[in-house]
């Protein structure tokens, strides 16, 4: 058993593509055209880090809830984390990129971590070693 994909919601596919794959590194999976559930036109977006196993499955807000949960899917917390072998290059290179960092770099028990703000708005904590 293990978790295969996991959901964010975006406004819009492409610049959700663009900010995964361009800024941050990941591989874009597939990107196939689908089916809402009451027939009308989709897509299936998953992309994931190089090497990993679970993906991210991009959505596109379809309605008011869904709109509404945009950039805030687990309640303002950090729900992503995102861990990484080469801590302050990669915050160089999305710091170059636009990225916004919502605090300082700081020293934890289980490595270096920084909260950042992905294209939605939802909070992750970018992971590296001690």
């Amino acid at each position: 058993m293990r978790v295969d994909l996991f959901t964010i919601v975006v406004e819009d596919y492409d610049p959700a593509i663009a900010f995964f794959t361009e800024v941050l590194g990941f591989e874009l999976v597939e990107d196939s055209p689908a089916e809402t559930n009451d027939g009308r036109p989709k897509r299936w977006v998953v992309i994931r880090p190089a090497g990993a196993e679970t993906g991210i499955l991009l959505a596109r807000a379809d309605g008011g809830q869904q709109v509404g949960a945009i950039g805030n899917q687990v309640a303002g917390r950090v729900g992503f984390f995102l861990r990484v072998d080469d801590f302050d290059a990669t915050i160089a290179r999305m710091t170059a990129a636009g990225v916004t960092f919502v605090a300082r770099p700081r020293t934890e028990p289980y490595g270096r971590v920084v909260v950042f703000l992905d294209i939605a708005g939802n909070r992750w904590d970018l992971l590296g070693p001690a």
